[in-house]
């Protein structure tokens, strides 16, 4: 896996820490450095810091998201920031997880095997028999594609994962907490990653995000999806 953190210090702790829990480890010290290292090595998970010199962390996560191996890549975003708005942004970005400086090495180390865990189980998971559909909507989750009016979506791990899931229970609403747990299996996390991912599936799929007719909010409760009428 990558660190990407300009704090020698840091990265250095939280290298050593990824290393003792037998993870094999490299470096980046800035954002270009980090992408060049992306490419060369292929990593299975990348801790990215948020403020980096030059190339911040976040337009590193939206580079990645815009290749072809970094768009399912598992991100872990460090940030010394407290602010739910940088958080949230990250997660828009497609960060799969975020901790907050200053944190635990143990708790990081813990978040990056939760978020490996979740990508194997992903892969490794039977294929559900045949395509799910709804309207233009058609997902395959052997092959892990979807299109709509027959144009590929370009979805993250966790955005596939929802929309699958979503498309499997048509006319039930879930609650955020639920849908954390059923979809990636999370038992812990911000209950705002759902409302993040859920936003970004919309911008994806509708005709008009900010009055979905696919993913409706059911106020109070959580989300549904609404199979296409007619």
């Amino acid at each position: 896996m990558l660190v990407v953190d300009d704090d020698p210090t840091v990265a250095e702790v939280v290298a050593g820490y990824l290393l003792r829990a037998g993870y094999q480890v490299d470096r980046a010290a800035d954002g270009h450095q980090a992408l060049a290292r992306a490419e060369a090595a292929r990593p299975d998970l990348v801790v990215l810091d948020l403020m980096l010199p030059g190339l911040d962390g976040l337009e590193v996560c939206r580079r990645l998201r815009a290749t072809a191996h970094g768009a399912a890549l598992p991100v872990v975003m460090l940030t010394a920031k407290g602010d739910e708005a940088d958080r949230i942004l990250g997660l828009e970005l497609g960060a799969d997880d975020y901790v907050t400086k200053p944190f635990s090495p143990r708790e990081l180390v813990l978040r990056v095997r939760s978020v490996l865990r979740r990508a194997a189980g992903a892969a490794a998971a039977p294929p559900s028999p045949g395509l799910l559909t709804a309207g233009d909507l058609v997902l395959d989750p052997q092959a892990r594609r979807a299109h709509r009016a027959g144009r590929e979506l370009a979805l993250t791990l966790r955005e596939f994962d929802l929309l699958a899931f979503l498309l499997q229970h048509p006319g039930t609403v879930f609650g955020r907490e639920e849908l954390m747990q059923r979809v990636w299996g999370w038992d812990f996390g911000d209950l705002s990653t759902v409302t993040v991912h859920v936003r970004r599936l919309r911008e994806k799929i509708e005709d008009d995000p900010a009055a979905p007719a696919l993913i409706s909010t059911v106020w109070g409760v959580g989300y549904r999806f609404d199979p296409v009428r007619g």
